[in-house]
């Protein structure tokens, strides 16, 4: 762990939470906390922001305290805490009276340096009292975005923290966030009042996440295709309304699928039990509104479904960050529909109207559901969309990880023209009428409706009546995302022309319309998408196995099954497969509290599987990659990639691929570098040459081959992205050979 860090804190990071590394902004996020200088850290979910602000606690004297704002988050940070050997206490509503009086005698005594509180209670008690005087130094401010007006969840409760300068006058002030634009980063600055912190902001982009839109058409139909790719394993899916959560959770359970509900129509006991009974792997998929969520710390959910289109992208990232936090590959599927659009700007309206919320709320609100709309119509690289929408540079030609550059869409034909059909109708029905209504028109309709105004007569009758209502009506929502059609507000919204509209109708404007392959729809619905999860090596037999130890162990002492160990930790288990303390000591995220209290079971039981299998044990550590973890793809080879393959393996040039196949330079250049990692190819000198080779290899020593750009730079840009892409992909195959 190669750092500027205290000896002492390192070897803390190791006995307790089995870390031998940091990850990026880790140890400046730890520097600024232990200098006592105030910050402002963003880092993905599943990042690391805790380990932050609890490791500098073990090597300080005085008080941590860690503002939380749900009871089950803090219950939970605790409890993890505990069992990694650390004391820490939490102060809310529902402990006992004797169960208050043991933490606050511990916060007193000085046998606890982490003290986790909601922030009502810290200002509206005695609470800040008791902390001062018992040495509190430093504040860490959980999900710090929940203060900020701008931010995705506000929470006026927050507001209060920017009394924390008046509390604890010389303490220094930490804010910690998965998710927040610059906006409320700058926003969460001035309301904490920090005093020229320390701003350090991670890649939001999460590689082992694939991301999918895909037209709301059959809800059940649809979420029960992701449920069947992921069997047996942990999954969230999002409702807009408490009564959708309602009806699709019953209807999943009639279909015999391990679910609970939670939303806030709920009991409390209800809530805890659907809590529990997620976070203990009793249910594998809870279905909820956007309320649950952050009471969790659940690992390893492999899927998030949005069963409707988020308020913002900020809650996008948020909801679809809870999935693959171990690092392992998830997916993530929206299932959009421009009609959950117009009711959540009816909500949004009702809701200001019920709180007498200033105009320009309102419209920020709607702002950032129209930024969300423009996203899930978009025909950009999902990931790519997403980095850049927080502020960041996405460089990688093709992420690999989502529908678009997956090749699950395709570009619809004679779009153009389409487009002018369905705009040349809104305006021939006077812009007067819906969605349905344009599109019985268009499809020549035979109803009243349509008799009795006329529109049979109309020159757009029947100008689309070989194409399905479905299909029309996601054409007629891809046209809205992209602005080039509009939809009033209102109980009964009707289409509306833009300026683009007459733009595209008169042949200035283009548009741009995509569709979902017939191939890759047959193969989602077949369940080709999983690749699975596991890492190269890892014998899934014993995975499972441990898993099932994993879960009497848990059930043993009452705790989640994620606080004994991650899925992580037993994949890597399932892999080297340790017959000694030693060697179980290795793995990653094995701290000594936790080797003393479980290794002796987890090894005896690896050892009697590795015996009877006739495994190999002992195996060595992994080479550190700098690789992200490859997604899911959506199918098997098409066609088009067969050909390529076929074409390289007799050694052919990346331009003569490109002017057979007739397909894109980049979309070539991924089918090389599938090629190389799968087939594993002696040398690469037919596509690049020794020199490029050469250089491209030493820069990625020093680089890492996470990112093109860096290595671009350090070559002085003499060397195109091409060929480093095809040399990061030969040096993946040798360090997997």
């Amino acid at each position: 762990m190669p750092t500027d860090l205290p000896p002492d804190l390192l070897a803390a990071v190791a006995n307790h939470w089995g870390f031998r590394a940091l990850r990026p902004l880790q140890t400046e996020a730890i520097r600024a906390v232990l200098n006592r200088r105030d910050s402002m850290v963003v880092m993905p979910t599943g990042g690391g922001k805790s380990l932050c602000y609890q490791a500098p606690a073990l090597v300080r004297d005085g008080l941590t305290v860690v503002v939380s704002p749900l009871i089950a988050l803090m219950k939970d940070q605790v409890d993890g805490l505990t069992r990694n050997g650390i004391s820490a206490v939490r102060l809310d509503s529902t402990l006992t009276a004797s169960e208050r009086t043991e933490a606050t005698a511990a916060i007193r005594s000085g046998q606890t340096r982490l003290v986790f509180v909601s922030p009502e209670r810290l200002v509206n008690t005695g609470t800040a009292q008791l902390l001062r005087e018992a040495g509190a130094h430093t504040v860490a401010i959980d999900e710090a975005h929940c203060i900020s007006h701008w931010g995705h969840d506000f929470r006026p409760e927050y507001r209060m923290l920017a009394r924390l300068r008046e509390f604890f006058p010389g303490s220094s002030i930490h804010a910690y966030t998965a998710t927040a634009t610059e906006q409320v980063r700058n926003d969460i600055i001035a309301q904490l009042n920090l005093k020229k912190p320390e701003v350090l902001v991670g890649n939001f982009d999460r590689p082992n996440l694939t991301y999918r839109v895909l037209p709301q058409v059959d809800m059940i139909s649809q979420i029960r295709d992701v449920l069947d790719r992921h069997k047996d394993e942990a999954g969230i899916v999002y409702c807009l309304r408490r009564a959708d959560v309602d009806t699709v959770s019953q209807t999943l359970k009639r279909a015999k699928y391990r679910v609970v509900p939670y939303h806030a129509g709920m009991t409390a006991e209800q809530r805890k039990q659907s809590h529990d009974a997620f976070a203990s792997e009793e249910a594998d998929i809870v279905v909820a509104t956007i309320a649950f969520g952050m009471g969790i710390d659940r690992s390893n959910v492999r899927f998030v479904i949005h069963a409707c289109v988020p308020k913002t992208i900020e809650h996008y990232q948020q909801e679809t960050g809870r999935a693959g936090r171990d690092g392992l590959p998830s997916e993530c599927l929206l299932l959009f529909s421009i009609a959950d659009v117009v009711a959540l700007k009816r909500i949004m309206e009702k809701s200001a109207t019920e709180a007498n919320v200033g105009p320009e709320i309102v419209a920020g609100a709607k702002k950032q559901l129209d930024q969300m709309t423009h996203y899930a119509s978009g025909a950009t690289c999902r990931h790519k969309a997403l980095v850049q929408h927080f502020g960041q540079q996405y460089d990688t030609p093709n992420c690999g990880a989502c529908d678009i550059c997956l090749g699950d869409t395709q570009d619809v034909p004679d779009a153009q023209v389409i487009a002018q059909k369905i705009l040349s109708c809104v305006a021939r029905v006077g812009e007067s009428f819906g969605v349905n209504h344009v599109i019985d028109v268009l499809r020549g309709a035979d109803t009243e409706a349509v008799r009795s105004r006329g529109h049979n007569a109309l020159s757009t009758y029947g100008l689309l009546k070989e194409m399905a209502k479905p299909q029309i009506r996601d054409h007629v929502f891809q046209l809205l995302g992209q602005d080039v059609l509009a939809q009033s507000d209102g109980e009964y919204p009707v289409l509306k022309l833009t300026p683009a509209s007459w733009a595209v109708m008169k042949g200035q404007k283009t548009v741009r319309l995509i569709q979902l392959k017939k191939a890759a729809t047959e193969a989602t619905a077949a369940g080709k998408t999983e690749k699975g999860t596991l890492p190269a090596g890892s014998d899934p037999e014993l995975f499972e196995l441990l898993r099932q130890l994993r879960r009497q162990h848990a059930a043993r002492l009452s705790v989640p099954p994620y606080q004994i160990f991650a899925d992580t930790i037993l994949a890597e288990l399932a892999r080297c497969r340790p017959t000694t303390f030693e060697r179980m000591r290795q793995v990653s995220g094995i701290g000594d509290v936790k080797l003393r209290e479980f290794g002796t079971p987890f090894l005896n039981a690896i050892v009697n599987h590795s015996q009877a299998h006739k495994l190999s044990t002992d195996l060595p550590p992994p080479r550190e990659s700098t690789s992200p973890p490859a997604a899911a793809p959506s199918a098997k080879p098409n066609t088009t990639k067969q050909l390529s393959f076929s074409l390289f393996r007799d050694g052919s040039s990346l331009e003569d691929v490109i002017h057979q196949t007739k397909l894109t330079r980049p979309t070539v250049c991924d089918h090389l570098a599938d090629f190389i990692r799968q087939e594993k190819p002696e040398s690469v000198l037919a596509w690049v040459s020794e020199d490029v080779c050469e250089r491209v290899a030493a820069a990625a020593e020093q680089h890492g081959t996470a990112r093109l750009k860096p290595v671009y730079l350090a070559l002085n840009e003499e060397v195109n992205y091409d060929a480093i892409r095809v040399v990061f992909a030969f040096l993946d195959s040798q360090r997997g050979a």
